[in-house]
């Protein structure tokens, strides 16, 4: 039985009408991808944006499966627009780390869907985005920044310097510029997407029927 209505939810979740909602809201979290905000806290290649929101609000409707998909549409609609420097890996890692946060924040929505359940969604999912997004940095965006722009990673660390004197190595900009970074982002995309979900949840469900 739960096969069953686990094939039922997707199938409806590839129907035309979601599927075209899915493809709009992928299409405003790229638009959203180019309205970047610098930090102070932070060297110049970290800028905030709001792409998570239509996502987010996305993966509340539809589910966790349709947040995979929107965050996958937004990625490559953005290598479409602006290329890639890194191969596509760098997009790739992005793509994780945004699924770290979307992910789970609409599984435990999407269980018992209430304000509560939001919140403790989005603050395990702002976690987990927190973890991964430290481990990528270190092991994966970084070093790739590295070599595909030939520059050393003290020259990264550096431009950390700059803003932040407290950034001396790897180990502190992370801890100083990655983990804020991405905090903060959680906790932005969560106040966001609280504020406007009602009004935007009411259209999509009007016009896919959930």
């Amino acid at each position: 039985m739960r096969n069953s209505n686990s094939n039922q939810k997707t199938a409806s979740l590839l129907s035309i009408k979601p599927m075209a909602i899915m493809g709009i809201l992928g299409a405003i979290a790229v638009v959203l991808m180019l309205f970047e905000i610098p930090l102070w806290f932070a060297p110049p290649f970290y800028e905030l944006d709001f792409s998570e929101v239509p996502v987010l609000i996305g993966a509340f409707v539809l589910g966790p499966i349709a947040g995979i998909i929107i965050e996958f549409i937004k990625i490559l609609l953005n290598l479409v627009i602006t290329g890639t420097q890194t191969a596509g890996t760098g997009e790739f890692a992005n793509f994780l780390i945004g699924c770290s946060f979307i992910v789970p924040a609409s599984i435990v929505y999407y269980k018992n869907k209430t304000l509560k359940s939001a919140i403790k969604g989005m603050t395990i999912g702002t976690l987990c985005m927190v973890i991964l997004g430290a481990f990528m940095n270190a092991f994966v965006l970084l070093p790739l920044y590295a070599y595909f722009f030939k520059m050393p990673i003290d020259a990264l660390i550096e431009m950390g310097t700059k803003v932040n004197p407290a950034i001396n190595n790897l180990s502190s900009l992370i801890f100083y510029a990655v983990i804020p970074f991405n905090l903060l982002k959680g906790v932005l995309v969560s106040l966001l997407t609280i504020l406007i979900y009602k009004r935007i949840s009411g259209a999509i469900k009007s016009i896919v029927g959930a």
